[in-house]
C-alpha cells in the first residue's frame, strides 16, 4: 500500500532536503504545507483527505481532526505533544511519535542568547545605530543573577547546564520532578518568584498559568522569558507588569497565536521571535530526519502485523 502523508510544520527540508529523499526512497508521496505557517483546523480537515502519515507541527490535533481522517500515524517534528488529543489518539488505533532529543541544544542555546541580549539590549543598540543615534546603553551582568527555570525536562537541564560557568543562583520549579540533585534548588513557584531575576519558562502543556497573580509575586524589575508554549503567558498580564515596571524586559518565541500581530510588537523591553528555536541548520536537519525515520517505521511495523 502507498501512504500519502502531509507534512503539516511551516517548513521543512529547506536547508537540507535529504528528509524529504527518504520519504520519497520510502515510497511514501509527500505533500508540504502550502501555507508555511501554522495551519487552522479547518485547513488541516481540508488537507487530511485520504492522508494516512502525518509529520505533524504545532497544529491542534484533537478528537475531531483524528476522527474524521484516515491517519494512521502521526510522527510529531519536535519534542512537545501537548497539542495531541493522545487519549483520542488510542481510541482511534492511531499512532503518535515524536523527537525529543533533537531541539535541546538548539533552544537551551537560544535560550542564552536572548537572555543576555535583554540584560544588555543589545538589539535596541543594535537599532538606534541602525538609524544613526549613537545612544550607549548601560546593562546588567548575568553573573550572581538568581535564575528560575519553571519546567526541567531536557530543555530545562541543558540551560542550567550552559548557565552555570556565568556563575548564577538556580532555582527550579517542576512539581512532576523529585529533587534529585544537590546542584540546584527546588522550589514551588510561589517561593521561587519572589527571589528570581531571571525567570526561563522551558514546561510542557497549554494551559495560561502565568497570569497577574505571578506577577505580583515577581521580584520588581525582573526578566521573563518564554520558549515552551505561547499559552502560558496571560498576553494582557504581561503588558499591565511591563507597564508598570514590575518586569524590565522579556523575550517571546512562542505566541497563542501565529503569526504573532499585537500589542507587545509595540514594546522595545520585548524580544520577539518567530518560533525558531528550533531553527538552527543542525538541530532541523537531525529532527526531521528523525521525524522521517519514525514515521517509516511506524508504517512497517503496521504492515507487518496487517501480514500476520
Amino acid at each position: 500500500m502507498k501512504h500519502k502523508v502531509l507534512i503539516s510544520t511551516s517548513t521543512f527540508g529547506v536547508s537540507d532536503d535529504t528528509p524529504l529523499k527518504r520519504l520519497a526512497q520510502a515510497g511514501l508521496e509527500a505533500n508540504i504545507n502550502p501555507y508555511k505557517r501554522k495551519l487552522s483546523k479547518e485547513e488541516l480537515l481540508n488537507l487530511l483527505p485520504e492522508v494516512t502519515g502525518l509529520i505533524a507541527g504545532l497544529e491542534t490535533l484533537d478528537e475531531e481532526v483524528m476522527s474524521r481522517s484516515d491517519l494512521k500515524v502521526i510522527s510529531r517534528c519536535g519534542s512537545g505533544l501537548s497539542n495531541i488529543d493522545m487519549r483520542a489518539a488510542e481510541r482511534l488505533g492511531i499512532k503518535v511519535c515524536s523527537t525529543p532529543r533533537a531541539p535541546t541544544q538548539a533552544v537551551a542555546e537560544l535560550t542564552i542568547a536572548c537572555l543576555l541580549n535583554l540584560l544588555r539590549g543589545v538589539s535596541t543598540m543594535d537599532q538606534d545605530l541602525h538609524q544613526g543615534r549613537w545612544n550607549k546603553q548601560t546593562g546588567l551582568q548575568l553573573e550572581g543573577k538568581t535564575i528560575l527555570i519553571v519546567g526541567w525536562g531536557r530543555i530545562g537541564r541543558r540551560v542550567a547546564e550552559l548557565l552555570r560557568p556565568f556563575h548564577v543562583r538556580i532555582i527550579v520549579v517542576d512539581p512532576f520532578v523529585q529533587n534529585i540533585t544537590k546542584q540546584f534548588e527546588f522550589l514551588t513557584l510561589a517561593q521561587g518568584l519572589p527571589l528570581a531575576d531571571v525567570i526561563t519558562l522551558h514546561c510542557s502543556g497549554e494551559d495560561c498559568f502565568f497570569s497577574a497573580g505571578e506577577f505580583a509575586l515577581m521580584k520588581k524589575g525582573a526578566f521573563l522569558l518564554n520558549a515552551a508554549r505561547g499559552g502560558l503567558i496571560d498576553e494582557k498580564a504581561l503588558i499591565k507588569a511591563i507597564d508598570e515596571r514590575l518586569v524590565a524586559g522579556a523575550w517571546l518565541d512562542t505566541f497563542e497565536q501565529e503569526p504573532y500581530v499585537g500589542e507587545l510588537m509595540r514594546y522595545h523591553q520585548v524580544l520577539l521571535t518567530p518560533h525558531v528555536g528550533s531553527y538552527t541548520e543542525e538541530c532541523r536537519r537531525q529532527m526531521e530526519l528523525e521525524a522521517v525515520e519514525n514515521l517509516i517505521f511506524a508504517f512497517e511495523e503496521i504492515e507487518s502485523r496487517c501480514q500476520i
